[in-house]
C-alpha cells in the first residue's frame, strides 16, 4: 500500500488562504462546502473496474480540485495513484483516509478561526 503524505502537510494553508482572499469569505465557504460535498462524491464512485484511462480521468480531475483548495497530501496521493493507473481497495481505502484526515483538518480550522 503506498503511504500518504510523505513530507507532504494535510492541508497547503497558504492555498486556503489564497483562494479565500480571491474569492472572500462568503464565497470560499461556499466553495469548500461544495469541494467537500463533489470530491467526497467522486471518491466514493471511483470503482476498479474502471478502464485505466477513466481511472486516471476521475483521479486527475480529484486531484485538480484538491490542488485548489489545497489538500496537498490528498492531491499528492491521487496524483501517486493516477500515474501508476491503480486503483483497487487499497488505493481507495488510502484515499479516503487522507480525505477524510484533510477533510477534520480543515473542518476544524474554519471552527476555530469562525469562534476566534
Amino acid at each position: 500500500m503506498v503511504q500518504p503524505v510523505r513530507d507532504i502537510p494535510l492541508i497547503d494553508w497558504s492555498r486556503c488562504v489564497e483562494l479565500r482572499e480571491e474569492v472572500g469569505r462568503e464565497d470560499f465557504a461556499e466553495v469548500v462546502e461544495l469541494f467537500l460535498a463533489e470530491a467526497g462524491a467522486d471518491l466514493a464512485a471511483l470503482d476498479p473496474s474502471l478502464p485505466p484511462a477513466a481511472l486516471r480521468a476521475a483521479l486527475h480531475g480529484l486531484k485538480g480540485s484538491a490542488l485548489n483548495l489545497g489538500f496537498a497530501a490528498f492531491a499528492d496521493l491521487c496524483r501517486e495513484f493516477e500515474q501508476a493507473s491503480r486503483h483497487d481497495g487499497l488505493a481507495k481505502k488510502a484515499l479516503q483516509t487522507c480525505f477524510d484526515a484533510s477533510k477534520a483538518e480543515l473542518e476544524a480550522a474554519l471552527t476555530r478561526a469562525a469562534v476566534a
